[in-house]
């Protein structure tokens, strides 16, 4: 029987192996494939609770958007997957060409390296959002049906919304939320369904910080907050936190700080959408450490500037607190 269970779990492993060689070249999986891949990758993420517990050393992850060149780039720039560990915090998906592609290599990852790649829940990870920013309509491209892109929504459900790192930085894809001070409350939320117009889980993956706003208001995305100084500085004082690391917003040098460097912002996906010319970046914590290392690095598919021929060369196109992912 031993030697039964020990031969089927090989076969799972070397197929999944095999996964992962295809999906690294950036060649879809089958349909089945990834009934399959969404199926092991649910069992894994229904396990975990809604604030992960993250210890370092780490690497964090903004979003990525489809963008496959740049989540292969950062895997260079972070170290070898399976030997450093990774967190990424939402925003797999649209936008990008290449959604299906990122989305499926990172739950085999998570499949396959279960303590060493750990994914948020962003904005995007829901069916609302996804069906009209590109992901339903490339799932309706590559594989002719809908079926696979409701494989993956099912599947978004399951994502945890926060990740809690040596009890010191906690993260989300959005923001803080006027609903909840404690911590503990977001493990009280019933994660598993499409994200909401309103209300605490909302906030955690559509609300920015804004250094102007005293307390907080309304956001114009027209879901979550604008979270200023004020909110921030309560918040982590009350939970002794170091501060607080999200994604959602395109800035120009991959990362930055605000609010009296207490709200930390990476975003990954390099030249946004091809035209914004901002850099991506990856953030890693060294053991005990809650002093960030951050590595930058400009888009794997930049165009050309028209000023100066040089790839990537204006950063400055754009005003980053106002472009939004």
């Amino acid at each position: 029987m031993c030697t039964e269970i020990s031969t089927l779990s090989k076969r799972s492993g070397n197929e999944l192996d095999s996964w992962i060689s295809q999906l690294e070249k950036k060649i879809k999986l089958p349909e089945s494939k990834v009934k399959h891949l969404c199926k092991k990758a649910v069992e894994l993420l229904g396990q975990e609770k809604n604030v992960i517990v993250v210890s370092t050393p780490v690497t964090a992850c903004g979003d990525i958007h489809g963008q496959f060149e740049d989540l292969m780039y950062l895997f260079k720039k972070g170290g070898r997957i399976g030997q450093e560990k990774y967190l990424f915090l939402g925003d797999y998906v649209d936008r990008g060409e290449y959604s299906v592609e990122c989305i499926s290599l990172l739950f085999a990852y998570k499949i396959k390296y279960p303590n060493y790649v750990f994914l948020l829940r962003g904005n995007h990870e829901c069916r609302s959002t996804s069906q009209v920013y590109g992901f339903y309509d490339e799932c309706m491209r590559k594989y002719g049906g809908v079926t696979v892109w409701k494989n993956f929504t099912d599947a978004f459900d399951y994502l945890p919304l926060c990740a809690l790192i040596d009890n010191r930085i906690l993260c989300m894809h959005g923001g803080l939320s006027v609903k909840c001070l404690d911590i503990g409350e977001i493990n009280m939320i019933d994660r598993v369904k499409e994200v909401p117009y309103r209300g605490l889980m909302t906030d955690l993956l559509w609300s920015d910080p804004d250094d102007e706003t005293e307390n907080w208001k309304a956001s114009n995305r027209g879901a979550g907050i604008i979270f200023g100084p004020a909110i921030t500085s309560l918040y982590t004082h009350f939970n002794n936190l170091a501060y607080i690391c999200r994604a959602h917003q395109v800035v120009k040098e991959g990362y930055e700080w605000s609010q009296e460097k207490l709200c930390l912002t990476i975003f990954s996906a390099a030249n946004y959408c091809s035209e914004c010319r901002n850099q991506g970046a990856i953030m890693k914590l060294n053991r005990n450490s809650t002093n960030p290392i951050f590595k930058q690095y400009l888009g794997q598919t930049y165009p050309p500037s028209p000023d100066t021929g040089d790839a990537g060369s204006d950063l400055t196109t754009y005003n980053s607190r106002y472009f939004m992912a």
